[in-house]
């Protein structure tokens, strides 16, 4: 079973869910506001994307938190996007022993259509 992990308002998760959708692909949908992620599923994660990918330094919550002006090892970005879950790059989907993070089309049909 596919999972997506993210938030229902965010565009990239709604692009994501639509393309699923589109091509008949069962998944389970986790949001986060609901059903946070723990720090485990995040080092899980960690292992197979890397943190520069899966930390969105983009969002809102990154300024917010001033985390730019922080110096941050792997560790503490673990521990800031366990507490903080809108700190990770949305969607973030496990489909068989992949991790894919972001929204990106082209990538999606190579993942999903091989």
């Amino acid at each position: 079973m596919t999972h997506i992990y993210g938030i229902k308002s965010c565009g990239s998760v709604q692009k994501a869910l639509r393309f699923l959708d589109a091509h008949a692909i069962e998944y389970t949908f986790h949001d986060f506001k609901t059903s946070p992620v723990s720090r485990e599923k995040i080092e899980i994660w960690a292992h197979h994307s890397p943190l520069s990918i899966l930390l969105n330094t983009k969002g809102t919550t990154y300024r917010t938190l001033e985390l730019k002006n922080r110096d941050l090892d792997d560790t503490g970005k673990i521990e800031w996007m366990s507490t903080h879950n809108l700190l990770i790059k949305r969607p973030v989907i496990e489909y068989k022993d992949k991790v894919i993070v972001g929204y990106d089309e082209s990538h999606y049909q190579g993942i999903f259509h091989s």
